[in-house]
């Protein structure tokens, strides 16, 4: 079972995510800050995080780096409710940036479009 990771600071958010990737088949694990994402993946590694920029007083793009540093195969999708964060040129080491939406099948595609290995996208066409 593919395991993602979500560094997201609004709680409800949180549980919304969860739920629906849950739904989809994956395990979900959940950080509101930073640091606890950190320690996550220093504890179990995950196939994909999650990543919100505002993280009250952090930015979610600050702990990219180490993330990616604890877990180099980890692909990321930033999401936002900013579109502005795309020019920032630490965004260019996720794999996706996606703007938060109330529709949240981009959400669930670009996830599985990230986690499915190329052979099986191959063959599905």
């Amino acid at each position: 079972m593919k395991r993602i990771l979500i560094l997201e600071d609004e709680e409800n958010l949180c549980s919304l995510y969860r739920q629906i990737l849950t739904d989809e088949g994956y395990e979900v694990v959940v950080a509101t800050d930073g640091d606890s994402a950190l320690s996550i993946l220093s504890q179990k590694p995950c196939d994909l995080a999650i990543v919100d920029i505002k993280l009250g007083h952090a930015n979610g793009l600050d702990y990219m780096g180490e993330m990616l540093t604890l877990q180099r195969n980890m692909k990321i999708i930033v999401n936002s409710a900013y579109s502005v964060y795309k020019q920032d040129l630490r965004v260019w080491s996720a794999d996706a940036y996606l703007l938060k939406s109330s529709n949240y099948d981009e959400l669930v595609a670009t996830v599985k479009n990230l986690l499915t290995p190329e052979e099986t996208q191959k063959n599905d066409r």
